[in-house]
């Protein structure tokens, strides 16, 4: 019987895709930007953030924790994801002309690019360690039907604020390159070329 399982990208891979997706969205943002795109790129930020904290929390960190409940990292994944939902919420409050928006949205940035190291440098390589190929397949294809669950109400919100932040710039473009040729790779059964 064929299995869509088969076809998903890992979990683990899933989840450094929506990390690579952050960071690249972050490097966008610059402080002499308009307000409008400042704020666009923020919430494009925000929502991703969002999303990918929820399908953490609702699939990765239990599966995570059934194999290594008491891992100091795990215990305090989820303390970090209402800190930097904390930081969101004051994010948007902020007007994209005010400087304090130029400091949250690094100071979000700074407490998400701790919290992905962690994920990469120790819960990644342990879930690749401690599952076998299939589970992280199997937990992969259920993050992608709880995604399509989150963002479908979503869909017009994040595809204009995508359009205004990355408006002019060709870095949209090559995620969505890099998307699609990662995603064809795993269809294809081919680990993706590194440059």
């Amino acid at each position: 019987m064929f299995s869509l399982n088969k076809l998903s990208p890992t979990i683990t891979d899933m989840i450094r895709f929506d990390h690579s997706h952050t960071l690249v969205t972050f490097h966008q943002y610059t402080t002499t930007q308009k307000p409008k795109v400042k704020k666009a790129l923020a919430e494009t930020i925000c929502t991703a953030l969002e999303i990918h904290a929820t399908l953490e929390e609702e699939i990765f960190y239990p599966a995570m924790r059934e194999l290594e409940g008491g891992d100091p990292t795990m215990l305090k994944s989820e303390p970090e994801h209402n800190e930097m939902r904390r930081v969101i919420a004051a994010l948007r409050a902020t007007d994209g002309a005010d400087p304090r928006h130029d400091q949250l949205i690094h100071e979000l940035m700074r407490d998400v690019m701790h919290h992905v190291a962690d994920e990469e440098t120790v819960l990644l390589p342990d879930a690749e360690r401690l599952m076998t190929q299939d589970r992280l397949s199997e937990l992969g294809a259920q993050m992608t039907k709880r995604r399509m669950q989150l963002v479908t109400p979503q869909a017009g919100k994040i595809a204009r604020d995508t359009a205004v932040g990355f408006s002019g710039s060709t870095a949209a473009m090559v995620v969505g390159v890099a998307g699609a040729a990662f995603a064809a790779s795993k269809l294809l059964g081919r680990k993706p070329a590194h440059a």
